[in-house]
């Protein structure tokens, strides 16, 4: 705590307050040339997607006028009532032509465009009563109906002469009505009128673009202005950061990898900071190998865990040191915790912990690297050392067998290999293969690997 009372330089809260009231007023200029930037811009882009819904509205009534048209012409030429439906739901659920009208009603206000839009709908309409007097002349001439006729049907008046007309009159009176060239010079209009209102907004949207075009450009030019000081600004910012603060840190960060202590340096939280991490360091230093220590134990069984021996065999790889690794399973472990339950289970990997460990010495290592998976590494050993093998696990199955604590009787497979020059990476494998060996002949043994071959315990 002294020492930390002792540290004295500038507060990096003195420049936090110059980079605050900078970057403030670098938002602000940028939240206006923005905001001014995207009010011009929806305006160009809204007077251009009016264009685009114009034409799509527009195409959207010549499109129902169209079908109603053929619908209707089908009718009169087939008699099939189907299409005669197709037309009453087309201009009375579909409604394509009015809503096209729904949506060209913003148009109203350009005069000249609108005009044109309400000539060619007035066309439409009286094609419309044209096409229904025309399939009502033969849907009520015909004797007997499949279907209730459509109201609008029923409610046509039929002039003298029509009304005294036979089927087949009515007929011919009904394909004139849709096929004659007045029915055809009106269809004409309604696409004349139809395109002369695309036109007349195509020009109406165009000066829309160019009046915001020219506000958007000058908007630009004055936010490029913006973005040069906002760049200047940027700069003296950064230059400052690095001065008074990164550059102090990226030296912690240098001696913090060299895993030594930091410089007393830069501004006071800085200093500190070094301080503080060098009280905490020497602290560490102490604490850091019984942390090591109890990382590497298995917390079950108080021996080894895998990492630990992974480890040693990543040392042993750079020795020339002749060694034997055994690895050893618990026989039908799974039927343990099946018939007695995984505490009980948790006994028994326990117990057989330390009958592994009391077997072998000292020096040995032993670990756990799986579920019931053990593993002994004996350094220093030669050849002869099968003998004692044989003998260790004889003895631990013997005492497995016949246990005094009360937990079932279990046994032990025990594969073994011996290398003449550090764990190569080939010694596993080897042990693991006179492990499988020992279990294919019934498990509760021990089996050496030797040039290429398990030597078993018969």
């Amino acid at each position: 705590m002294e020492k930390q009372e002792q540290v004295k330089g500038i507060r990096i809260c003195t420049l936090n307050y110059i980079m605050i009231v900078s970057a403030a007023v670098l938002y602000l200029i940028l939240v206006y040339a923005t905001v001014q930037v995207s009010v011009r811009y929806e305006k160009l882009i809204t007077a251009t997607e009016d264009y685009i819904s114009s034409e799509k509205d527009g195409a959207l009534l010549r499109a129902g006028s169209d079908y109603l048209t053929e619908q209707a012409r089908l009718y009169v030429v087939t008699l099939e009532s189907k299409y005669m439906e197709a037309y009453f739901t087309e201009k009375n659920v579909t409604r394509r032509r009015e809503r096209a009208l729904e949506g060209l009603q913003r148009y109203e206000n350009s005069e000249p465009a609108y005009e044109f839009l309400k000539k060619a709908l007035d066309d439409s309409n009286r094609l419309t009563e044209i096409e229904i007097y025309a399939m009502s002349l033969i849907a009520r001439g015909q004797d007997k109906m499949a279907r209730p006729l459509p109201q609008e049907i029923l409610d046509v008046v039929f002039t003298e002469e029509d009304e005294k007309l036979d089927l087949s009159g009515r007929m011919e009176k009904a394909k004139e009505l849709v096929f004659d060239s007045d029915y055809r010079d009106t269809k004409d209009m309604i696409a004349c009128n139809s395109n002369n209102f695309l036109n007349a907004i195509v020009t109406w949207t165009r000066g829309r673009q160019t009046e915001s075009a020219t506000a958007l450009k000058s908007i630009i030019q004055r936010q490029r202005l913006c973005f040069s000081i906002l760049f200047v600004m940027n700069t003296v910012t950064f230059v400052l950061i690095i001065i008074f603060i990164v550059k102090p840190l990226l030296n912690f960060v240098q001696r913090i990898k060299e895993e030594k202590k930091l410089q007393a340096a830069g501004a006071y939280e800085i200093r500190y900071l070094a301080v503080t991490y060098n009280d905490m360091y020497e602290s560490n230093i102490a604490n850091a190998s019984r942390l090591r220590k109890k990382a590497e134990i298995d917390p079950l069984t108080g021996v080894l865990n895998r990492g630990a021996f992974e480890s040693m065999r990543a040392r042993l790889k750079d020795t020339e040191e002749p060694l034997v690794l055994m690895i050893i399973d618990v026989d039908r472990f799974k039927q343990v915790n099946d018939t007695y339950g995984h505490e009980v289970g948790d006994r028994v990997l326990k117990k057989v912990a330390d009958v592994i460990r009391n077997t072998f010495r000292m020096q040995d290592c032993v670990a756990r690297i799986g579920g019931d998976e053990f593993v002994v590494i004996m350094t220093g050993e030669t050849d002869k050392i099968k003998p004692v093998i044989r003998l260790k696990a004889d003895a631990m199955n013997e005492k497995l067998a016949f246990p005094e604590d009360g937990l079932p009787r279990i046994s032990l497979s025990i594969g073994a290999a011996c290398s003449l020059h550090g764990f190569i990476e080939e010694l596993y494998g080897m042990a693991d293969d006179a492990l499988y060996r020992v279990k294919a002949q019934g498990r509760c043994g021990y089996c050496f690997y030797e040039d290429g071959i398990c030597d078993d315990n018969d």
